[in-house]
């Protein structure tokens, strides 16, 4: 089991930055795929990013790639979302995942509560 906790949400003006944080306890953090989700108002839940084990291969999105940067550090057990130049778009509750698969950008298997990110124009 992984029991996660977002942290790091909030309001910020289009333009601004924010770094979302996701605490891991239970399972080995540093054997499992992390992972950022989001959902906006009346729209499914959709991919963010994903980051491996061991840090060394990472996805995006299209609509957040070159914007957004996910990291992780395992002695913490704690991954990251550095969200530059923001949008209204971008709004959404973000959520982080985990699964035991080396990586995957759809199939997760633990979950957290979810932050509100909201971004004003």
């Amino acid at each position: 089991q992984v029991q996660l906790v977002e942290s790091g949400g909030g309001l910020v003006q289009a333009g601004g930055s924010l770094r979302l944080s996701c605490a891991a306890s239970g399972r080995t953090f540093s054997t499992i795929c992390m992972g950022w989700f989001r959902q906006a108002p009346g729209k499914e839940r959709e991919f963010v990013g994903a980051i491996s084990w061991s840090g060394d291969m990472t996805s995006y999105a299209d609509s957040v790639k070159g914007r957004f940067t996910i990291s992780r550090d395992n002695a913490k057990k704690t991954m990251y979302l550095q969200m530059n130049r923001l949008k209204a778009e971008d709004t959404a509750v973000y959520y982080c995942a985990a699964t035991a698969r080396w990586f995957s950008t759809s199939e997760y298997e633990y979950w957290g509560q979810g932050t509100q990110v909201t971004v004003s124009s």
